[in-house]
C-alpha cells in the first residue's frame, strides 16, 4: 500500500493567493470552460459557480445555446461563447486569451468532444478535462499542465485498471498513472489523491459523505478553474481547490445531515470558508 502524505491546514494558509489592492480583472486571468448540453444543463452552473467563487477574474462558459438562458439568472457575472464545444471542435476559439481552461462537467463523451478537447491540447494555459472529457488518450505531445479528475470507475474506464484492484491502493495506481501518462490525477472520493506526473503526490484530508452526490464533482472542476487563474503556482491551485471542496462540505456537515446537502451550496459555504484560511 502506497502512502502519500496529508496536504495540510497549513499547507492551504501559507500557499493561498492574497488579493492584491491594485489588482483588477486582467491581474486574475479569464479562464474557458466547456460544460452543460440541453440534458445536462445545470453542469455548467455549478461548474460556473465554482469558478467564479474562486479567485477567477473573468469567466466565459462555451455551452449550447439553449443552455444560455437557464444560467444567467443565476450567474449574471459571466460571458459566453455561444455553442462553445462545436466551435472548439471546429478550431476557431482564440485558446491563447484564457489564463486556464476547463472542460467536460455535463458534455457527452461523443466525437465533436474529442475533436474539441485535441483542439484544447494545443493551447498553451492548464488544462482540466472531466467528466464528458475524460477518455483513453496519450498526452505526450502536451507542454503545458494536464489535469485529470476522475471518480474510481472513470479511472478504471481509461487505465484499464480493475475497479476493486484500483479500490484496494488507489495511491499506487494514481502516481502510477500520473507519470505513465504524464499528467496530474486527482482521483476522486473518500480521501482524494492528487498525484502529479514528476512523483510528487498528496492525499487529501478533508470531506464526507456529504459529496457522494450528483454535481459536486462539477463544482470542483470550477474551483480548480477559479484557482488556476488566481494561483501563481498551479500545483497549489489544484491542492486548495481538492482541499477547500471539502472544508465546505466538513462545515456543512457539521449542524445539518450529510443526506441533504445540494452541490451548488458547497460554492454558498466557501466564501466564508476561504474566510478562515486568510
Amino acid at each position: 500500500m502506497t502512502a502519500h502524505p496529508f496536504w495540510t491546514e497549513e499547507n492551504v494558509r501559507t500557499t493561498l493567493p492574497k488579493r492584491e489592492a491594485s489588482g483588477h480583472k486582467g491581474t486574475y486571468g479569464t479562464g474557458l470552460l466547456l460544460a452543460g448540453s440541453r440534458d445536462m444543463p445545470g453542469a455548467a452552473l455549478l461548474s460556473g459557480l465554482g469558478a467564479m467563487r474562486s479567485g477567477i477574474g473573468k469567466l466565459e462558459i462555451g455551452t449550447d445555446e439553449e443552455v444560455i438562458p437557464y444560467i444567467v439568472p443565476v450567474l449574471p457575472e459571466v460571458t459566453y461563447l455561444r455553442n462553445g464545444l462545436q466551435k472548439t471542435a471546429e478550431s476557431s476559439v482564440d485558446l491563447a486569451k484564457y489564463k486556464a481552461v476547463a472542460a467536460g462537467p455535463g458534455i457527452e463523451p461523443n466525437e465533436e468532444t474529442e475533436k474539441a478537447t485535441h483542439q484544447l491540447m494545443k493551447s498553451e494555459s492548464p488544462l482540466i478535462l472531466d467528466a464528458g472529457a475524460l477518455t483513453e488518450r496519450m498526452y505526450d505531445e502536451r507542454q503545458e499542465p494536464v489535469i485529470l479528475t476522475p471518480h474510481p470507475g472513470e479511472f478504471s474506464k481509461i487505465t484499464g485498471v480493475d475497479l476493486k484492484e484500483l479500490q484496494q491502493n488507489r495511491s499506487h495506481h494514481a502516481s502510477i498513472w500520473s507519470e505513465k501518462l504524464g499528467v496530474t490525477i486527482v482521483l476522486k472520493g473518500n480521501e482524494t489523491i492528487i498525484a502529479f506526473p514528476d512523483g510528487e503526490a498528496w492525499t487529501n484530508p478533508t470531506g464526507n459523505s456529504a459529496l457522494a452526490k450528483g454535481g459536486t464533482g462539477d463544482t470542483l472542476t470550477g474551483m480548480m478553474l477559479g484557482m488556476l487563474c488566481c494561483h501563481k503556482e498551479w500545483r497549489h491551485a489544484v491542492l486548495n481547490a481538492v482541499y477547500l471542496h471539502g472544508v465546505c462540505a466538513d462545515k456543512w456537515s457539521e449542524q445539518r445531515s450529510a443526506h441533504t446537502m445540494l452541490a451548488h451550496e458547497l460554492t454558498e459555504l466557501l466564501p466564508v470558508v476561504w474566510k478562515g484560511f486568510e
